[in-house]
């Protein structure tokens, strides 16, 4: 397949497999050099004819970069372990027998299997080998990249210089009324997969155990949380939280803990509007789907999320409207977002 078709049955493809969990693997052959050299076409009719007669009919098999990287998508492989192992013998040695043992050696081969349930924060299968529709989006739209990310340092800069005084109220408050430093530092989880350090005003306790928030997550997840004593249905947070001081529930009712993510958007890690960043324990259990939303765009202070609902949708919720925004974005909308923001933060629905 040329190569737009190939990524294209790859995107659906990855598509089906969010919906139904049957696992693909996709083989990369890379050879630049050995494709663009003389000779290199009938090396490349010798690939395809040794992979066509290695494979099933509904594998595919294109271009996933012209004159670079051959691919092969062997959808709905089943078991992944005994499946995988017997694909990727089959298809190394019919490749070794039709290339002498220098043209072998000058192919780099990697198999990728999606989903992978191992996936962690930082792990290479978090790139956008199987999302090159995201990869295009983006790379189709520089000019409005650019223009988000001027308004985001212009925007950022501006709220520093009429904000300062507030920063300052709230940083003395933090520090005289509880133990602890002034900034809550957390690992989160960016754009890609690529982790950064998520700044926000301190709002609980120090050395307090995570666990409590880790288990709450975990269960909101997987749709099991009981939300709060309560039982409000659809609250995302946790809304007695014995970790959180009493100047921290107003910083939070306020959203003003969220002012230092400022630097953040600054140092380029976040935008001013986009996805909410996650910390890793609740990444690690995101189904499928769920990983698109810290694929698609940079995570932001402010989104359709915080507009919407707050944390008074439900998680699944909460995702397709990040979906909904990574997909639709442009200047306007987060300027109508950004305007929405303020009357969202006063009126304090869903805010814990």
């Amino acid at each position: 397949m040329e190569e737009h078709h190939f990524l294209r049955m790859l995107c659906l493809e990855r598509k089906r497999t969010e919906r139904s969990s049957s696992p693909f693997m996709l083989m990369l052959l890379s050879g630049r050099n050995l494709f663009q050299a003389p000779g290199g076409e009938r090396t490349i009719r010798r690939i395809v004819d040794a992979v066509s007669l290695a494979t099933r009919e509904t594998d595919m098999l294109g271009w996933y970069e012209y004159s670079a990287t051959l691919a092969v998508l062997f959808p709905e492989i089943g078991s992944l372990e005994e499946n995988a192992k017997l694909i990727i013998a089959r298809v190394t040695t019919a490749l070794q027998q039709a290339l002498g043992m220098e043209e072998f050696d000058a192919i780099s081969i990697k198999f990728r299997i999606f989903p992978n349930k191992e996936i962690e924060p930082e792990d290479e299968d978090t790139d956008l080998i199987f999302y090159p529709d995201s990869s295009g989006r983006k790379d189709s739209r520089r000019v409005d990249q650019l223009l988000k990310r001027i308004i985001d340092i212009l925007g950022s800069l501006t709220m520093f210089a009429v904000l300062w005084p507030v920063f300052l109220v709230i940083a003395a408050l933090v520090k005289f009324t509880s133990e602890g430093p002034i900034l809550f530092r957390q690992k989160r989880v960016g754009l890609r997969g690529t982790s950064f350090t998520f700044l926000k005003f301190r709002s609980m306790y120090s050395n307090n155990d995570p666990k409590i928030h880790q288990e709450y997550v975990s269960r909101l997840i997987q749709g099991k949380a009981d939300q709060d004593n309560r039982g409000k249905a659809g609250v995302y947070k946790l809304t007695n939280d014995p970790r959180v001081t009493p100047l921290g529930k107003f910083l939070r009712k306020t959203s003003l803990d969220e002012l230092p993510q400022l630097l953040n958007v600054l140092r380029g890690e976040m935008s001013l509007v986009g996805p909410r960043p996650p910390v890793p324990y609740e990444f690690e259990q995101y189904d499928i789907w769920h990983r698109r939303r810290v694929v698609e765009v940079k995570p932001g202070i402010t989104g359709l999320w915080q507009v919407m609902g707050r944390s008074k949708t439900t998680f699944d919720d909460m995702v397709r409207l990040d979906l909904r925004y990574a997909k639709a974005w442009t200047i306007w909308m987060d300027t109508k977002i950004l305007c929405k923001t303020p009357r969202a933060v006063l009126r304090g629905e869903g805010a814990y």
